[in-house]
C-alpha cells in the first residue's frame, strides 16, 4: 500500500511484474488508511523531499482478514527505512508465514 491513487499503483504493479500474482498493491490516495494504522511518516526530512502525509515502509501479513504481523522498516536516523528495509521485505515476512 502507498499513498498513491489506483492508477499509479496499477502501473507500479505492472512495472514490477506482479499483475495476476498473489501480491496486491493498494492505493490510499487520501492517506486515511495510513493514518488509521498509525503509519504516517511525519519526519521532516522525507517530508521535505516527498511531501507531507507519506506512509512508512511496511508490510502486513493477513490471514483470513486478520493482521497477524506488521513489520515497519525505520530507524532513528532512517525514518524512511531506505538504509535498512529488511524488516518489511519478503524474507522477514516469510519467517512469519512459515
Amino acid at each position: 500500500m502507498a499513498v498513491n491513487d489506483g492508477a499509479v499503483m496499477k502501473a507500479w504493479g505492472k512495472s514490477l511484474g506482479v499483475e495476476g500474482s498473489m501480491v496486491t498493491l493498494l492505493g490510499d490516495p487520501t492517506g486515511e488508511y495510513t493514518k488509521s494504522l498509525g503509519l504516517v511518516m511525519d519526519h521532516p526530512g522525507p517530508a521535505a523531499v516527498l511531501g507531507p502525509g507519506r506512509c512508512k515502509r511496511f508490510a502486513i501479513f493477513f490471514d483470513n482478514g486478520e493482521a497477524k504481523a506488521v513489520h515497519v522498516s525505520e530507524g532513528p536516523d532512517d525514518p524512511s527505512g531506505d538504509g535498512n528495509p529488511s524488516a518489511s521485505m519478503v524474507d522477514a515476512m516469510l519467517e512469519v508465514v512459515a
